[in-house]
């Protein structure tokens, strides 16, 4: 079966009559549900806080958000979908049910995310990222996309708060790209597969803003590959073939150097290029 973003970009995907079978589906609704209590509480937030739902579509994570006690805004690039959010709003309204309606943007997040920073306590996205990953055209480039979208994420959230992402790689390589350009955002990131290896394999893209420690916010997950920049940055330059400066490599070519010039320096051992602990 083909995948969605195999077909056509999603705000053509997503016309009327797409929009409407998805969200009218119980089998995606129930599915939708599921992923977005389980993004909540990934998020493990303590307070009622704004969240903004990237990739909202028709509202179906919206109205879980809200039912949790939260504030939400959601943006997608679909007409069709944010035309049946509104309806579904409209509705609720209507049959005076207390719930938070919450604001819609017609946005692409390949573009970007148009709100001012630290904006936001939290931001959930379900299903929706690895459309970042398809270039429609020749002048499309997937990176300088995925690079708008974190660049911009890192900064609408404020410092200490949380993403999670959900989303569906086609292979490993778009997983590794996607989780690189969080990373390289300034993200810490923690990456979590609930039921992997069965047809039911969910992934989530934990994000933590402030600083590259993600440790605290996976604390206790089973699972979890944590990812951080400094981390990510050694990887490249080994891929690449560079030697990191300071790093292990670095010193003991330096040394060799010193040492051709008839310098005096310490024997190599064990511990060369280990970082040290700070002692009180």
């Amino acid at each position: 079966m083909s995948r969605p973003e195999d077909l056509l970009p999603p705000d053509l995907f997503y016309n009327d009559t797409e929009s409407a079978k998805y969200t009218t589906s119980s089998r995606i609704k129930s599915i939708q549900s599921d992923m977005t209590r389980r993004a909540l509480e990934l998020l493990d937030l303590d307070q009622p806080s704004l969240i903004l739902d990237v990739g909202c579509g028709s509202g179906l994570s919206g109205s879980i958000i809200a039912e949790e006690g939260h504030v939400w805004v959601g943006m997608d690039i679909s007409p069709s979908m944010l035309d049946i959010a509104v309806q579904r709003q409209q509705q609720q309204h209507n049959d005076d049910e207390d719930e938070n309606e919450g604001d819609l943007f017609l946005a692409d997040m390949g573009q970007g995310i148009p709100f001012k920073p630290g904006t936001f306590d939290a931001v959930v996205s379900i299903s929706a990222v690895q459309w970042l990953c398809n270039a429609e055209s020749s002048d499309v480039s997937v990176p300088s996309r995925l690079k708008r979208f974190f660049d911009g994420l890192y900064s609408c959230i404020k410092r200490g708060g949380k993403a999670v992402l959900q989303f569906y790689p086609k292979n490993m390589v778009q997983r590794e790209m996607i989780t690189q350009a969080a990373v390289k955002a300034g993200f810490g990131a923690g990456l979590l597969v609930d039921d992997e290896g069965t047809k039911n394999e969910k992934l989530y893209l934990v994000l933590s803003v402030g600083g590259s420690d993600i440790v605290g916010v996976v604390d206790g997950m089973e699972g979890v590959d944590v990812f951080d920049q400094r981390a990510l940055r050694g990887a490249l330059d080994r891929k690449r073939g560079k030697v990191r400066k300071g790093g292990k490599e670095w010193i003991l070519e330096r040394k060799e150097k010193l040492r051709g010039k008839g310098k005096v320096v310490k024997e190599d051992s064990r511990y060369t290029g280990r970082k040290r602990k700070v002692k009180f």
